[in-house]
């Protein structure tokens, strides 16, 4: 079973960046199996669809607009997850459910987990330092993932911290 664990997110924009931020925190703590490849998806749109249509199963980490307090952890399903979808703005604009559609259509969408966090500072000028509540809730995502592969029979093994110290 191919899992992708897909990081999503704008460095560049403060909180929005967390799923890219969270993956590379993960990347230096763990080491997975063959089987499961950690990827930081960006903001790279189409440019995902090889990814997400050559695996079986995908977990997603993003943030989600939320009127919930920053920091506020969610689990979705993908069918639960387009309930939470704003209005399409524009056809100049690829999200990543676009990336998804396209997926479905070429009949190669995975099972797809999304696990999702409350934004503190969303958009606005360019930053890349996340607020503190973003890191802060990093531990609580690490559980929310861990517990997602174990469904899966995947157990990440924790590097050495300082191997020969």
């Amino acid at each position: 079973m191919r899992i992708t664990v897909l990081g999503l997110g704008n460095t560049l924009l403060r909180d929005e960046g967390f799923g890219v931020h969270f993956l590379e925190e993960i990347n230096q703590k763990y080491r997975f199996p063959e089987n499961v490849k950690l990827i930081d998806g960006g903001t790279l749109g189409y440019g995902l669809l090889d990814t997400i249509s050559s695996c079986d199963k995908l977990i997603v980490v993003d943030i989600i607009k939320s009127d919930d307090c920053p920091g506020t952890l969610y689990r979705f399903t993908q069918a639960e997850m387009e309930l939470h979808l704003p209005a399409p703005t524009s056809a100049h604009e690829v999200e990543f459910f676009d990336v998804l559609s396209k997926v479905e259509m070429m009949a190669a969408l995975p099972e797809t987990v999304f696990l999702c966090i409350a934004p503190q500072d969303y958009g606005g000028e360019m930053d890349m330092t996340m607020s503190p509540v973003m890191f802060a809730a990093f531990p609580a995502m690490e559980k929310l993932l861990l517990q997602e592969l174990s469904a899966w029979q995947v157990c990440p093994i924790p590097k050495e911290v300082n191997p020969g110290a």
